[in-house]
């Protein structure tokens, strides 16, 4: 694997945080009886001014770089004209996943969107008719707004975009074997980029934003190791700062410094997948991070980095559950009965909070899919309920974010608006959800954890303490 540089000192480099002395894992356990059980060489882009209007943000200079075209990836970078937007449908298809990346202090959001782009009677269009481009949303304004962020030619729907801290919008495409990468910004009435470089490999994924808000790192996962990129925040354009031993997947932010990074890891041999806890302030350091039992596949789903709760997905109870522990604590982790449901897949996607000290009272969004659709759940360890509740029609499933306060932003966009977020206050646990349902949403009850069980009687199973910093790296 490889990397091209396009444009150098792009951003600044990250300082590193304090040193973390230790960090250890969850005890497992059950609250259930009997266990609940590229080679291209894409040419330097000429800097050159922006378009009159919006200035560029920090760290562009003004600047307009080119872009490489897709299916060349061998011709020389051109200047992006500023491009129309295309026209804004009423429905929009199915949009890839994930579709709605919000930053980590969520004030912006970035997705791939698609619209119907009007062609003249009895033609047909290319590619079926979709055009994909970039959209940035605000989200920390008085209203939120979208911007689209199109280029000349449209999208490939598989590409990635990653929303950052100060408005850009990173971006990645496939052009044959490479992938490139690219910042993307507002610019007069159209769309400015600048291009970091282009990593050689058969797979690239950006990971979650980082907490910094000005880094941004991918995985490139190979047969029997895989490699951690910082494409974003360096000097010198994407650089790879590890080689991980296994096949490495997730990725979730363990502090809010952006140094601990835990990943979902597969041994090189196959094996059950085990979550790791990589230090970037110690040259990638790989100490293990969750073991419930020698043969489960332990995954990490979430982790609020305030009140160190962490959001688990195991086999270790004989099938997959949802559990919860807490980062350094002894406690086993719990998997709760009312997170179970027959008919439906539950996925936690945003943990409230600011809740020092308090890891059971910090309230949990999860997605829960069934027959008829995508609906929200609410929930908090210490109330043992799983709430079901009403959503705005058009949600962008999935996506959403918490404020310290206990109010849940929720993205979506309809026949009437293309941007737009409806808030909701988490329910107390104590009774029904209150209000209004949101137009065309159904009314949603709670439903209750299982029926009270007596204390197990049987000796969970032990998790070895973890400490993520003194362990040699796994092999």
């Amino acid at each position: 694997m490889t990397a091209c540089a396009i444009e150098d000192g792009t951003a600044a480099a990250v300082e590193a945080g304090e040193a973390v002395e230790t960090v250890e894992t969850v005890e497992p356990g059950s609250d259930e009886p009997n266990g609940a059980a590229e080679p291209p060489d894409p040419a330097a882009a000429a800097a050159q001014n922006g378009t009159e209007g919006t200035a560029a943000p920090s760290g562009a200079d003004g600047a307009v770089a080119g872009t490489p075209q897709r299916g060349a990836p061998n011709a020389a970078a051109e200047a992006v004209r500023p491009p129309v937007a295309p026209e804004r449908p009423t429905a929009e298809t199915v949009l890839p996943t994930p579709a709605f990346t919000i930053t980590a202090n969520g004030a912006y959001a970035a997705r791939l969107t698609a619209a119907r782009p009007v062609v003249p009677e009895n033609e047909v269009p290319e590619n079926g008719g979709t055009a994909w481009f970039p959209e940035r949303w605000t989200l920390d304004g008085p209203e939120p707004y979208a911007v689209p962020l199109p280029l000349n030619q449209p999208e490939d729907a598989g590409s990635q975009v990653l929303p950052l801290a100060d408005g850009r919008v990173l971006i990645r495409r496939r052009v044959a074997d490479w992938h490139t990468l690219s910042l993307l910004y507002p610019a007069g009435p159209g769309t400015g980029e600048l291009l970091l470089g282009a990593v050689e490999c058969d797979e690239l994924s950006l990971l979650p934003p980082s907490p910094d808000g000005v880094s941004a790192y991918a995985l490139s996962t190979g047969a029997y190791s895989t490699g951690l990129w910082l494409v974003a925040g360096g000097a010198n354009g994407p650089e790879q700062i590890a080689e991980l031993p296994g096949r490495c997947s997730g990725g979730v932010w363990l502090d809010r410094a952006g140094r601990l990074l835990a990943l979902d890891r597969e041994p090189a041999g196959g094996g059950p997948v085990k979550a790791v806890a990589v230090d970037l302030g110690r040259g990638a350091e790989m100490t293990p991070l969750l073991q419930i039992a020698p043969g489960s596949d332990d995954r990490l789903l979430l982790a609020d980095p305030d009140s160190g709760l962490l959001l688990i997905r195991s086999d270790a109870p004989g099938h997959d559950r949802l559990g919860w522990g807490v980062l350094g604590s002894c406690l086993p982790v719990r998997f709760p009965e009312c997170l179970r449901l027959p008919d439906a897949a539950v996925t936690p996607f945003a943990v409230q909070p600011g809740q020092m000290l308090m890891p059971e009272s910090c309230a949990v969004a999860l997605r829960i899919d069934g027959a008829t659709g995508s609906r929200l759940g609410v929930w908090r360890p210490a109330g043992r309920r799983l709430h079901q509740l009403p959503v705005p029609e058009g949600w962008l499933a999935g996506s959403g974010v918490w404020s310290r306060e206990g109010v849940l932003t929720l993205p979506y966009t309809d026949g009437e608006t293309d941007c737009a977020v409806a808030h909701l206050t988490a329910p107390a646990d104590g009774e029904p959800a209150a209000g209004r349902a949101p137009a065309g949403s159904p009314e949603n009850g709670m439903q209750p954890s299982g029926a009270v069980a007596p204390p197990p009687v049987c000796r969970p199973v032990p998790l070895g303490q973890a400490p993520l910093v003194g362990r040699t790296t796994m092999s």
